[in-house]
């Protein structure tokens, strides 16, 4: 599991804990008022040792995009693979890194920044992965991948207006939860009938064809 909310900060080496202190600090405040000297008060170190570990805060963000994206994967799988999403008492002891590591990614790809474009762009090829192994059929992956992420990303953005609305915080696990329910009615029930889709495909198409399957393949080669 990650170390993130799971182990206590004094058994985490000295760079887990500046790590781990970052995220919650990017989480939020955002990536450029959390400071080194920040970041180091939280992690109970030095200034110093946090420019040892990390040379620098871009670095240092850096290190905290890999490791948050790594993290979400790895509980995607165990969740959607393994089947613990049933398991209460896993989804349960997830859920306070879970939501640091959604807000940081959040913060991270809004920022402007190259480093958050460049975020958002794995996170999609990601998504991308994931379609194709569940053999989805659509005309347009990247575009399927990439608005399924903005969706996603959309309830984070959206914190205070669906606290509001549903009447819990969506950051508690009883928030996280319903907000969850949400999702999972919203991907199962189809919203459109067949003739729909066609006629909203077809229109679309007339304004914009679907990149055909050799510009998809040259794109994924250009990209390697």
């Amino acid at each position: 599991m990650s170390s993130l909310g799971q182990v206590a900060p004094e058994d985490l080496t000295a760079r887990a804990r500046i790590r781990d202190a970052a995220l919650r600090l990017f989480a939020d405040r955002g990536i450029g008022p959390a400071t080194i000297r920040d970041i180091a008060a939280a992690a109970g170190v030095s200034s110093g040792l946090v420019r040892h570990h990390f040379g620098s805060k871009e670095a240092l963000r850096d290190a905290c995009d890999t490791y948050a994206v790594d993290q979400i994967g790895r509980y995607r799988e165990q969740m959607l693979t393994e089947g613990r999403m049933a398991d209460v008492g896993f989804m349960t002891a997830i859920h306070p890194t879970i939501i640091v590591l959604q807000n940081y990614l959040v913060r991270s790809m809004m920022d402007g920044s190259a480093t958050g474009m460049a975020m958002f762009e794995s996170v999609v090829e990601q998504a991308e992965r994931y379609l194709t192994d569940l053999k989805i059929e659509t005309t347009d992956l990247r575009a399927y991948a990439a608005v399924l992420c903005a969706m996603q990303m959309g309830v984070f953005l959206m914190h205070d207006q669906l606290s509001t609305v549903l009447g819990v915080d969506t950051r508690t696990v009883e928030g996280h939860a319903r907000m969850n329910r949400g999702f999972v009615d919203a991907f199962t029930h189809q919203l459109l009938t067949p003739a729909q889709a066609a006629m909203m495909h077809a229109a679309a198409d007339r304004v914009n064809p679907p990149p055909s399957p050799k510009r998809r393949a040259k794109r994924r080669t250009a990209k390697e």
